[in-house]
């Protein structure tokens, strides 16, 4: 666990809720609303809990105006939610760290539980980051689909698929909100009886001779992943050399050609390429320009800033190895210098800033500068 984690140490209950700090709203859907509060120990974590005020409670008290009936029933989505959590652990599905049920205003035992804390998934500002950030959410979701289709529960289907139901935790995408989430394999007679409908397109799948469409909860999961996530983050702005087959692996989620198991193959390939710094097509051999190395150094000015970047005043970029570092600096009209710092990526790939110059070069033990030799 990360620092902001309590640790895997007993659960938490009501007692961690008496002395937390500096709760704020997070938001909330028809039935849940989501707090953030701060432990004791200084750990950030979430609290989710029936929503008084939300539509399904609401609507339920106009019906039937049996607030406490209508309580029970709201939360047991709450309690669904949470023993889903529980008995589908993985580190793409959100940590539950426990659970607390209190006496609240006039209804007793009321459940409030208690998860890792996530960022929520906006689309707008993910299609403005690198492609192996976006890269490692398609991963992330791979993995889980993988999860979900050989579950102890089964194969679970996620009824609601949208970037609302997932969070970001340091980059990796986790699924949080799994009250809309079923276990059973549709039943059938015909493969009639087996239609996946999208707003898009239709897919029917065989039925089997057991009287289940075969398939139906990994591939309801694998298309709302494409239409979602794959078709906008995977391919664009991606090394060159990755990109047919990752154009493969969107159109064959796309088509429903694969399953799951197929999928993350797949973008486990990716991954191994990119890491392994094989998708640089022998590229270093082609250019010959010759680099001065000042170790212990940096260029505090001097940037320009380039498309995505890491950094939004200047260009700071992942780089596999110093020749792919030198080529991105000669492939950028404006780069004569570049400086490698010691920070590195998810994939272990070192970060570097590209400069336009080095009329000042500064003491900083902690990276080293690379200058365009005259000639």
């Amino acid at each position: 666990p990360g620092a902001g984690s309590p640790g895997p140490g007993p659960r938490l209950g009501c007692a961690a809720l008496r002395n937390v700090s500096g709760a704020q709203y997070v938001g909330s859907g028809y039935t849940k609303a989501v707090y953030r509060v701060r432990l004791p120990g200084g750990a950030a974590v979430a609290l989710k809990a029936v929503d008084f005020g939300g539509h399904d409670l609401g609507s339920c008290v106009r019906e039937f105006g049996a607030r406490r009936g209508c309580y029970r029933l709201a939360a047991h989505k709450l309690l669904k939610e949470m023993v889903l959590l529980e008995r589908l652990r993985h580190p793409n599905v959100l940590q539950l760290y426990g659970y607390c049920y209190q006496d609240s205003e006039d209804i007793p035992d009321t459940l409030t539980t208690i998860t890792e804390l996530g960022a929520p998934v906006e689309m707008i500002q993910l299609l403005q980051t690198s492609w192996e950030d976006r890269f490692r959410i398609c991963l992330s979701l791979g993995r889980l689909l993988h999860h979900l289709a050989h579950s102890p529960l089964g194969s679970v289907t996620l009824l609601d698929f949208r970037p609302r139901q997932f969070v970001l935790v340091d980059g990796e995408l986790k699924v949080t909100d799994l009250d809309d989430a079923r276990v059973e394999e549709t039943p059938c007679t015909s493969n009639a009886d087996c239609v996946l409908e999208f707003p898009a397109r239709n897919f029917t799948l065989p039925c089997s001779a057991q009287g289940w469409c075969e398939g139906m909860n990994e591939k309801r999961n694998l298309y709302n992943a494409y239409r979602f996530f794959f078709t906008y983050l995977l391919p664009h702005s991606a090394p060159p050399s990755l990109r047919p087959l990752l154009d493969t692996i969107v159109n064959a989620s796309g088509e429903l050609t694969w399953g799951v198991d197929e999928t993350l193959v797949q973008l486990e390939t990716v991954l191994h390429l990119y890491q392994s710094g094989q998708y640089l097509q022998n590229s270093s051999a082609s250019s010959g320009a010759e680099y001065r190395r000042i170790p212990n150094s940096t260029i505090p000015q001097e940037d320009y800033r380039c498309w995505p970047s890491y950094h939004h005043g200047g260009c700071l970029l992942s780089v596999f190895n110093l020749a792919e570092a030198v080529d991105v600096c000669e492939s950028h009209a404006q780069c004569s210098a570049f400086v490698v710092t010691n920070q590195t990526t998810w994939t272990g790939r070192k970060l570097v800033f590209f400069k336009t110059g080095w009329s000042r070069v500064a003491p900083d033990p902690s990276k080293t500068t690379y200058v365009r030799a005259p000639g």
